[in-house]
């Protein structure tokens, strides 16, 4: 038996199976001003945000692996959506044949944009930028396939691609729409050093600079669902189409992240017998990151979003930008670490104080893990 960072792991005497028991969590202070002239609490943020357990191996050889993460945080388990606690975040099977190519086949989150790819135990902010809530495609439940190559000594890409039910965690049965989801990914200087591309921050300080640039698009068909795989339940089904670029450069201790995502969903509201109204959100937005890690692991981080909704819901939906620094204390990388952050919200192009509807907030958070 092994304890270490890298969690708690049991091999069997004959080598047939492997099981890392990991464990993390995320606690959580947080502050939002009434608007960006009154610094009066609108709410605090006082929770545990995450707490997850998480089960890694293999079983009979190491080409048949597994994944499973359970969320025990009521904000973890989307119930204020679905009305049910949904624990289960991930429970797939791998089939690894080779290095290059792996088939997975259960709940896992979809090759969708990298902010959202990443865990959120391996981000430099407390949470994702309001692009990422807005547009980005989640877990979903289907058939998940990558293959991993080279053209040269340098030259890497990734093909990632799933077909899955389009409708996230919590449904017992399904729509006859499904999803299907494609993603690209060069590599033109080599690989990132321990997976670096999906993790934010250059805590490795790479000697060499690295990038990454990709691109996807996921055809969500009949979902039934605001936002694809996640929000509230709509009235009638919509197609949403996902378009997703980004990329992650990193080199000596400074790191950049980039993304944009343009979602469409044809006519986006819903209607019941009752005359109640429900949209899927539709809209464009970008979100950029800046960051140096310096020797002793201190970071500071600076990240600008933008979520544009389109003219079908702007009536109920305002534009915004927020403007965000952060600061961070990697005490065991990314297991263990101390974040701070503090950004202004400003909505409908309007950055001045006497906006009404812009705010300010903070957020400190701690995470602990192995």
């Amino acid at each position: 038996m092994i304890n270490n960072f890298k969690g708690l792991q049991v091999m069997s005497k004959d080598s047939t199976f492997y099981i890392n028991f990991r464990f993390r969590m995320q606690n959580r202070l947080g502050y939002y001003s009434k608007s960006a002239t009154d610094l009066s609490v609108d709410r605090f943020e006082a929770r545990v945000r995450r707490l997850r357990l998480r089960f890694d191996g293999f079983l009979l050889t190491p080409k048949l692996d597994y994944s499973i993460q359970l969320s025990f945080s009521r904000g973890d388990q989307d119930a204020e959506n679905t009305g049910v606690a949904n624990i289960v975040r991930d429970a797939i099977i791998y089939y690894k044949p080779t290095s290059k190519f792996h088939i997975g086949f259960g709940l896992n989150k979809l090759p969708g944009n990298r902010q959202r790819v990443n865990s959120s135990g391996q981000l430099q902010f407390a949470e994702r930028s309001i692009v990422n809530s807005a547009l980005t495609l989640d877990r979903d439940f289907g058939i998940k396939i990558y293959y991993y190559g080279n053209i040269g000594s340098t030259f890497h890409y990734h093909l990632k691609g799933a077909i899955s039910t389009g409708e996230g965690r919590s449904p017992i049965f399904t729509s006859d729409g499904l999803a299907y989801t494609g993603r690209l990914e060069l590599l033109p200087f080599g690989e990132f050093l321990g997976d670096g591309d999906y993790s934010e921050g250059d805590l490795v300080r790479e000697p060499t600079p690295k990038l990454s640039i990709a691109g996807g698009y996921s055809f969500n068909h009949k979902t039934t669902r605001t936002g694809g795989q996640l929000g509230r339940e709509l009235y009638g089904e919509k197609n949403l189409g996902t378009l997703i670029t980004d990329l992650c450069f990193k080199w000596n201790g400074w790191a950049y992240n980039a993304e944009y995502l343009r979602r469409t969903a044809g006519d986006p509201y819903t209607v019941n017998d009752e005359g109640d109204i429900r949209y899927a959100f539709e809209g464009q937005g970008t979100n950029h990151q800046v960051s140096y890690v310096f020797p002793k692991m201190y970071e500071i981080a600076f990240r600008y979003s933008y979520l544009e909704p389109t003219a079908d819901i702007a009536r109920d939906e305002d534009t915004r930008e927020i403007l965000e620094i952060g600061a961070t204390k990697y005490i065991q990388r990314h297991r263990v670490k101390v974040q701070v952050s503090m950004f202004y919200d400003a909505r409908d192009h309007n950055y001045s104080l006497q906006n009404n509807k812009n705010s300010w907030g903070a957020l400190f958070q701690v995470e602990l893990g192995i």
